[in-house]
């Protein structure tokens, strides 16, 4: 049985990927920077289709230390997702110094941590897969996200580079870049601002979190074997 480390696994995109995860038969550990009992509802809920007990790890991914206890709790990972991440939306205009660093080190700094952590374990059994996700905002900017652009567009470099240093391990580093997904992140966006956005999506709806969690296990899965150093938009045509 294959273990996935899912990262920020008490939101909605995170807790469809470790739901996704869980019904194809992966070992389970799921992280929370703090919330633990979002994360303990989640263990609940997937605990009766379950034949072990799933792995809760805390702490603050942006800090070494945190990260280094996350990785030693959890064992061997065979597959990190590395899908923790906040936002600071404001002009850059108003954007102070902390609204920047804190998103950076939060969403990009953390990725480079946890993937270090585990790296050496993959590159040694030959076998790994990385699966980050970045944004649309990463590849095509977004008014008022300047640092959340610049953190998930960080991640994409990150993601190709690396894929070049270990595809011949046999380990894969893949981004996904969601558009607009039905979160509580996006919920709290302004009525009249999500219409507008809906008017640019061809679709003309807002994605679902289980469909991040379908192009996430297909990255993991031998079907995407010769798949790496991609970034999988799924923004309905955005």
């Amino acid at each position: 049985m294959k273990r996935v480390l899912i990262t920020g696994a008490s939101g909605g995109i995170g807790s469809a990927i470790a739901k996704e995860f869980a019904a194809e038969g992966y070992e389970l550990v799921l992280h929370c920077h703090n919330n633990l009992n979002k994360l303990n509802d989640l263990k609940a809920e997937l605990q009766d289709s379950l034949t072990y007990e799933p792995v809760l790890v805390t702490g603050d991914l942006s800090k070494e230390d945190d990260v280094n206890a996350i990785v030693a709790k959890a064992g061997d990972i065979d597959v990190l997702v590395n899908n923790a991440g906040i936002t600071r939306d404001r002009l850059l205009v108003t954007m102070k110094p902390e609204d920047f660093d804190t998103v950076i080190e939060a969403n990009l700094r953390s990725v480079y941590l946890t993937t270090h952590a585990v790296l050496r374990g993959m590159i040694k059994r030959r076998w790994g897969r990385i699966i980050n996700l970045a944004s649309v905002s990463g590849i095509y900017g977004n008014a008022g996200q300047a640092n959340y652009a610049a953190s998930k567009a960080g991640i994409i470099g990150f993601s190709k580079s690396l894929a070049k240093e270990v595809a011949a391990r046999n380990v894969t580093v893949n981004c996904i870049a969601p558009g607009m997904i039905e979160t509580e992140m996006t919920a709290a966006i302004p009525e009249k601002a999500k219409e507008a956005l809906l008017a640019e999506i061809p679709m003309k709806r807002m994605g679902r979190p289980e469909e991040i969690a379908y192009v996430a296990s297909f990255l993991a899965s031998e079907k995407a074997s010769y798949i790496t150093g991609a970034v999988i938009e799924a923004d309905g045509g955005m």
